[in-house]
């Protein structure tokens, strides 16, 4: 299929439908953006970040890679945490995972998919430095269930230790990191009771997370 018109014709209904709503929404977004979260998730096309939240475009930025993981030398995410921090001033960063993700089971069944093995050792160091753990489950879904929930709270300690972050608590802005969990199969998000406003918050609250494993 060359043409994409049913998506364009999407498009048109959908703006249509927004001026129905709100006659000035679009000049309105267009004038700035203001949000208060930043949500860093997963690629996955059934976790659409704004819709399970249910706010309108300009209400969250985004991030999104495979498997939601945050690292210190990626500058594609940094960049956005930095920008959404210093320039916009969120006050929110959320990072969101989900359930089934593909990438995590990837890193799991230690499964070979191509270029994507390098962006997923990542996952599996959590992997192994969790593999006590995860041993304790015999079933392979809880297993399963439980690194995903491992691999957020990580990359919630993870964005904590940037110096985007530190930086902005050192000089007391207002800013709080969130770890949620999303259920495809009930699209129900969970919080992983990793919320944090002060860097010496992480460290009690990361083994409180780790003590039901």
């Amino acid at each position: 299929m060359r043409s994409l018109a049913h998506l364009l014709e999407n498009n048109r209904a959908w703006a249509v439908s927004m001026r129905e709503q709100d006659p000035a929404f679009f000049s309105k977004l267009a004038e700035q953006q203001s949000p208060e979260y930043l949500w860093i998730g997963c690629s996955d096309s059934r976790v659409p970040a704004n819709q399970i939240v249910g706010l309108l475009p300009g209400e969250l930025f985004v991030h999104r890679n495979v498997a939601n993981v945050v690292t210190h030398t990626d500058l594609n995410c940094l960049s956005v945490l930095q920008f959404a921090i210093d320039v916009l001033r969120v006050k929110h960063v959320i990072v969101c995972g989900h359930y089934g993700c593909g990438g995590v089971g990837a890193a799991l069944r230690q499964e070979r998919l191509g270029l994507v093995d390098n962006w997923l050792g990542h996952i599996r160091d959590i992997v192994g430095k969790h593999e006590r753990r995860l041993a304790g489950f015999r079933d392979d879904d809880a297993r399963f269930r439980r690194l995903c929930e491992l691999n957020v709270i990580e990359q919630v300690v993870n964005v904590s230790q940037t110096t985007i972050v530190r930086d902005a608590w050192v000089r007391h802005q207002s800013l709080m990191l969130h770890g949620w969990i999303y259920g495809i199969h009930d699209g129900l998000l969970r919080d992983l009771q990793i919320t944090a406003e002060r860097p010496e918050e992480i460290e009690p609250l990361y083994t409180a997370c780790l003590a039901g494993s």
